[in-house]
């Protein structure tokens, strides 16, 4: 890899770094190619990816991004993952953590704030933006169901009141 591509891809790393809101970083060593793969179909599933990179460029592009500085953690082989939603990473990264006992999490960044393996398996608990948007529809659309529910009830009444009195009618 010559200067220019450094260069590019630290400026990639960068520009990643900035706009996702949530970064995971951990040792991938003893990974065969298929988990490797297994891993980055699930997080570009889940709408996040995973990249690889040299730990001097990445530290390089820490240093120019707007994310908490966790140079420290990029010691060996490590993988970096990320996605635009704060729980998508984490939540994959812990998932295949488990299931994986080579993929160890060292830690990550949420924006500013700097997270341990701990911090990475807490917000990996948290709902996602879609879970936390479907209960909130959830609770919209609750009170309105009951609301159409007491207003139809009184007709609804009526209506088997006049039934009855039809049926007995008809049967007289």
């Amino acid at each position: 890899m010559n200067r220019a591509e450094k260069a590019e891809l630290v400026k990639e790393l960068t520009e990643d770094f900035n706009s996702s809101a949530a970064i995971v970083v951990a040792h991938y060593a003893g990974l065969n190619v298929s988990e490797m793969e297994n891993l980055r179909v699930q997080m570009k599933q889940a709408g996040g990816r995973v990249r690889v990179a040299k730990n001097r460029l990445a530290k390089l592009a820490l240093k120019e991004a707007n994310s908490a500085d966790i140079s420290d953690l990029f010691n060996g082989p490590t993988l970096i993952a990320y996605s635009d939603d704060p729980v998508t990473a984490p939540k994959i990264a812990v998932n295949f953590a488990k299931e994986n006992d080579k993929f160890v999490i060292l830690g990550g960044a949420m924006g500013e704030t700097s997270l341990d393996a701990d911090g990475v398996k807490a917000l990996a608990q948290m709902p996602s933006l879609e879970e936390l948007r479907a209960k909130i529809a959830g609770l919209l659309t609750q009170p309105a169901a009951k609301i159409a529910s007491v207003v139809a009830a009184p007709g609804s009444q009526i209506a088997r009141v006049i039934s009855a009195y039809s049926d007995k009618g008809a049967a007289a």
